[in-house]
């Protein structure tokens, strides 16, 4: 069995043979030997950028069905891995990086970056309750939600600056 950070070869093969283990390692965004939640941020953004023009209704829709698809493919690749939140685990980064871009549908591109940028700073840093619930909850469900916390965060903060900036 893995460690939260070694990914051996037969784990690898085992996670991608699986339709959850693929979708929870964000396509394979999240097999990269170091940065894993970022590199899964930054392959959030091609679908995010490719259904930008969607309305605000129907990302909310993307984001209920990837959190739940999610946790369950997150669970199912946890017990394949023997470790809840490895970090080839990638999709709660997808979910958290969409609710943190949610402000950034109707702004210009440096909203994007900055939507980046806080989701990544929420999801490491893990102020609280972010840091709480992740240590409390455990399995798919507490996989995702420290996640979509941080992206609330992240989103909430871009909606201020966006605020501040464009009225």
């Amino acid at each position: 069995m893995s460690t939260k950070y070694v990914l051996d070869p037969a784990d690898r093969r085992r996670l991608l043979a699986s339709p959850a283990g693929w979708l929870a390692c964000g396509f394979g965004s999240g097999l990269t030997p170091k940065a894993q939640g970022t590199f899964g941020s930054l392959a959030a953004l091609l679908p995010w950028l490719l259904l930008r023009d969607l309305p605000l209704l129907a990302w909310l829709a993307i984001i209920v069905v990837g959190f739940a698809i999610g946790v369950w493919a997150c669970e199912v690749s946890g017990r394949i891995l023997g470790v809840a939140d490895h970090r080839s685990i990638v999709w709660d980064e997808f979910v958290g990086q969409w609710i943190a871009l949610l402000p950034a549908l109707v702004a210009p591109w440096w909203a994007v970056v900055a939507g980046f940028l806080l989701f990544r700073l929420f999801d490491v840093w893990k102020p609280w309750p972010i840091g709480w619930f992740d240590r409390r909850v455990k399995g798919g469900f507490g996989v995702m939600l420290d996640d979509v916390i941080a992206g609330l965060f992240a989103g909430a903060v871009l909606f201020l600056i966006l605020h501040a900036f464009l009225g």
